[in-house]
């Protein structure tokens, strides 16, 4: 059983956290940094890189910036292996997510993805979106 507080953070938080640094999401991120274990697998960290390398971020945020919040991120995880297969969201993708809490035994879900958000809770876990995270959890 794991005693530390676990959370998960949808690629759409960090993606927000990392090309606006005063969001919501940012501070969100910057909160669950603080007060939690910040959960990611191997899937979840994979997508976070590919995303954030589109060039469509590139008017937000220069790439090598974007790389340092990669390599930033990978330095303050929790990297956490995921063995069980989810398929209880709406969007396949996103099963990922579900999948990271659970074995993690994550406190909680922070995402602003709208499939995954409508799940909360799941399986007791519950699933927030960012302005909720940052008023309503210590």
């Amino acid at each position: 059983m794991n005693f530390a507080r676990r959370i998960v953070i949808d690629t759409g938080v960090l993606v927000s956290a990392a090309i606006r640094p005063t969001s919501v999401p940012a501070l969100a991120f910057e909160k669950a940094l603080l007060r939690f274990e910040v959960c990611a697998s191997d899937e979840t960290l994979a997508e976070l890189e590919t995303v954030l390398s589109r060039p469509k971020f590139d008017a937000y945020l220069a790439p090598s910036l974007r790389q340092e919040f990669i390599a930033g991120f990978r330095d303050r995880i929790i990297m956490v292996q995921v063995s069980r297969v989810v398929s209880d969201c709406p969007d396949p993708k996103d099963n990922k997510f579900l999948a990271l809490a659970e074995a993690a035994e994550a406190e909680l879900i922070v995402a602003s993805d709208p499939h995954l958000t409508r799940l909360h809770p799941w399986r007791g876990i519950p699933i927030i979106p960012p302005a909720a995270f940052l008023v309503g959890i210590r």
